[in-house]
């Protein structure tokens, strides 16, 4: 399996569809639209790369997600936004929220939230009530995150797979918070392990594959469920200097990997 770089959506700069100083999140709803969160703003752009919407939100976008509802919800320090077809409906806060929220996810009637100054993955039901919190039933009590986020991804029976780049692994966990198992190995020098300190940091799972990007060197690669390195996606596409490059991958499985440096998504499809 082989891909290539097919384009690029977005940009560093000042145009409507660009950034001028950040690109933190990606992700693609049903429709395959791709929606990008950076400096203070979501941008949605189509398949083609073309911007169809954007509006502002109120603290600098630390991650992105679209509900089912096509509700988008925007990830922020120490608050999540809520937007229904650009419009604010909601500014969620919790008391435990001191940091940046790097990660949002749904499960069922549950929002999972990606807490990086706990460390955890906190599992809300929709009023905003605490069910459970994952990620801190062990001696370090909390995800090992040098990186400074918390990434997961919500698989299509529920399990919940989290980067633990501090481990060098994928954490996969019930809902419950139990963890069913560990994928990953530290490896420096073959691309089937990760390298570093602390990889890989980003997640997603789609079409039965799980796909992570890693830092220091960066790269993104596609691996099976069981861990099998299947591809290497991207690598010197990458600005060198890309940490926490978040992974998106739409119904037709292209991939969208973040470059936070040239702030832009690279666009990769599988080679025929």
């Amino acid at each position: 399996m082989r891909y290539r770089n097919v384009g690029t959506v977005g940009g560093k700069g000042s145009g409507p569809g660009e950034f001028r100083e950040s690109l933190r999140g990606l992700w693609v709803d049903g429709r395959d639209a791709l929606f990008m969160a950076g400096d203070s703003e979501v941008k949605i752009f189509d398949r083609s790369g073309h911007l169809r919407g954007r509006w502002a939100t109120a603290k600098p976008a630390a991650t992105i997600a679209v509900a089912a509802d096509e509700t988008v919800w925007v990830g922020e320090e120490g608050q999540i936004e809520v937007f229904a077809r650009g419009r604010l409906v909601r500014t969620w806060r919790d008391e435990g929220w001191r940091g940046e929220i790097t990660s949002i996810g749904f499960l069922g009637d549950s929002v999972l939230v990606g807490d990086a100054k706990d460390r955890s993955i906190k599992r809300y039901d929709r009023a905003g009530a605490l069910v459970n919190t994952i990620g801190k039933d062990n001696h370090v009590r909390g995800f090992l995150i040098p990186n400074g986020a918390i990434d997961f991804s919500v698989d299509a029976a529920g399990l919940i797979h989290a980067a633990n780049p501090g481990r060098h692994c994928v954490e996969r966990y019930s809902a419950d918070g139990r963890l069913e198992e560990r994928v990953g190995h530290f490896d420096g020098v073959k691309p089937d392990g990760y390298g570093g300190c602390c990889n890989p940091t980003n997640v997603v799972v789609a079409k039965g594959r799980t796909y992570v990007t890693e830092k220091a060197a960066p790269r993104a690669k596609v691996l099976d469920l069981a861990g099998k390195l299947l591809a290497v996606i991207a690598t010197t596409e990458l600005d060198p200097l890309c940490r926490n490059s978040d992974i998106a991958v739409d119904s037709f499985g292209r991939v969208y990997v973040a470059d936070t440096v040239r702030l832009q998504a690279l666009v990769f499809e599988e080679a025929s």
